[in-house]
Formats: structure tokens, C-alpha cells, sequence
């Protein structure tokens, strides 16, 4: 048995399976749609959050877990293995505060615990959580563990396309007229996530599904420009039709790499709408 346990938060996207093989613990971020509180992944599951974001009134929004709900969590685990290690990995500071309530959290815990901020989102972030999970399930120390986790972290990356900028502009995000204009005009984004801080970066622009053809075939070229391609999660908010055919594409051309086709984070879709698809792979 591993003397170290891994935790990270509802912003990852990892199956059922990875969940139970691994014994990983997912602290839930809070989603608040027209004034209802919501557990990500608890009280509320992926898809029926894009449906209750349709139907909203207003943008829901969603909150870090709180300083108490980690400390929880991290006694907890303590508690039942007294002699183990915590390693808590967490959603990108660039786009949430979640790895800083973890931190304190830690600091009001008799637990000895590490924190990591993975930079990262959805299925990139899985890939980081499942790097520290596979080598602490093989008696890995945390000194061996940790410069393999910023190695992960490193080489994965997240892009993403979406296909209104109502939720840009409803999020503060885009100007009203911004928004106005550029779904008049059709525009369509498509953005990354930055190595630096973790935030997301507008990389292209431009009238009709075109755009999105444009990126994505981007996208694809710039993966097979690596020697090595190790792990590709496609992550989609309402569109699995189109996620799928993504996939397949890529399975074609990297027929040995399981692809997991997935809804996307609350924290993502809240940002993008309905209509966003998300390449995220680890490649050296």
C-alpha cells in the first residue's frame, strides 16, 4: 500500500476507473446557479450543469472549496493513515484560488502534506494527478515523486475553441459590445492555456467554423511535430458529436494512446458556453 495519498479537486477529469485504481481523493469546487448551491461532482454532475447553465438566468459561478472543507478532508485521510504522506495537487492558480486554500489548509493540519499547483485544467490536470498516483501506488517517495509531477506538469497543454462570446462577456471577461459585435460577426476563438501562470491566452480569431477547422488542424500538426506523444484527453461542453470525430482523428494517427472523451469542467464551461472543445495531451 502507498504511504502516499494523492487529493485534488473536481476541476480534474479523470474516469471512474483511474478514481478507484488509484484511491484519489476529489475535494468538490462549488457551483451557485441562480442562486443554488451546488457540489461539482457531488449534487451536480457535467452534463446536467451545462443543462442548468442553459437555462439560467444569470452566469452561475463557481468557488474554491473552503480552507475548512480541505482541512476536513486532510484530517481525515490522517487520521485513518496516520504514518502517511498527503500530496494534494490543484487546479491552475491562474484560474482559481483553489491550491492557496489548500496551503493554508495544510498549515492548520497535523498531517504533513504537499501541495502542487498543476498549471493546468480538466484532463491536463489529470495527467499530472496521475503521474504522482501511478508512481505512489509503486512506493514512490515524495522526493522522487515531485520532480516527475513538474516534468507532467511541463509537458502537458491545453487548447481550446469556443463558439460564443456571451459567457466571455457575462463572466467580465469581453466588454458588452465586444460580445455584441463579435457574435454578430460570428467570431470564433481559439485560446491556451499558458505554461507561465496558468491562464488562459487568446491565440486566434476569426469569422465562422472555419476558424475552429483552422485551430484545431493547428492543434494537430503542432502534436505531431514532438518525438513523443504520451497521453491526449478531449474535453467538450455539449458537443460530443464533434469531440468524438476529434478523437477519432487523433486515434488514427496515435492508434496506441486510450483517448477519454469527456465533459468539461464547470470552471471551463462557465467561461466558454456550450459549444467549447478542449485538445489537452502530454508530449515531449
Amino acid at each position: 500500500m502507498s504511504n502516499i495519498k494523492i487529493v485534488t479537486d473536481s476541476a480534474v477529469a479523470l474516469t471512474p476507473e483511474e478514481i478507484t485504481k488509484y484511491d484519489i481523493k476529489i475535494v468538490p469546487l462549488s457551483v451557485q446557479i441562480d442562486g443554488t448551491v451546488y457540489e461539482d461532482g457531488v449534487t451536480i454532475q457535467r452534463d446536467e450543469f451545462l443543462e442548468k447553465m442553459i437555462e439560467s438566468k444569470s452566469l452561475p459561478q463557481t468557488s474554491q472549496p473552503s480552507i475548512g472543507t480541505f482541512q476536513a478532508v486532510y484530517d481525515d485521510i490522517h487520521q485513518k493513515f496516520p504514518d502517511s504522506e498527503i500530496l494534494s495537487l490543484h487546479l491552475s492558480s491562474g484560474l482559481s484560488g483553489t491550491v492557496r486554500a489548500a496551503e493554508q489548509a495544510a498549515a492548520l493540519t497535523s498531517a504533513k502534506i504537499t501541495t502542487f499547483d498543476t498549471l493546468a485544467a480538466d484532463r491536463a490536470q489529470a495527467f499530472v494527478v496521475l503521474q504522482a498516483a501511478k508512481m505512489a501506488s509503486q512506493g514512490a517517495t515524495m522526493a522522487e515523486i515531485l520532480p516527475a509531477v513538474e516534468k507532467a506538469r511541463d509537458e502537458s497543454h491545453i487548447f481550446l475553441s469556443f463558439t460564443s462570446l456571451t459567457n466571455m462577456v457575462a463572466g467580465g471577461r469581453l466588454s458588452k459590445t465586444q460580445g455584441i459585435i463579435g457574435n454578430l460577426l460570428n467570431i470564433k476563438v481559439g485560446a491556451g492555456v499558458t505554461k507561465n501562470d496558468g491562464t488562459v491566452e487568446v491565440l486566434l480569431k476569426g469569422r465562422g467554423m472555419k476558424t475552429i477547422a483552422k485551430f484545431n488542424n493547428n492543434v494537430i500538426a503542432k502534436m505531431q511535430e514532438y518525438k513523443e506523444v504520451l497521453s491526449i484527453g478531449i474535453s467538450h461542453a455539449g458537443i460530443p458529436e464533434e469531440a468524438a470525430q476529434i478523437a477519432a482523428r487523433l486515434k488514427a494517427i496515435w492508434p496506441d494512446i486510450e483517448i477519454p472523451v469527456l465533459n468539461t469542467t464547470p470552471i471551463i464551461s462557465t467561461h466558454t458556453g456550450v459549444g467549447a472543445l478542449a485538445i489537452l495531451y502530454r508530449a515531449r
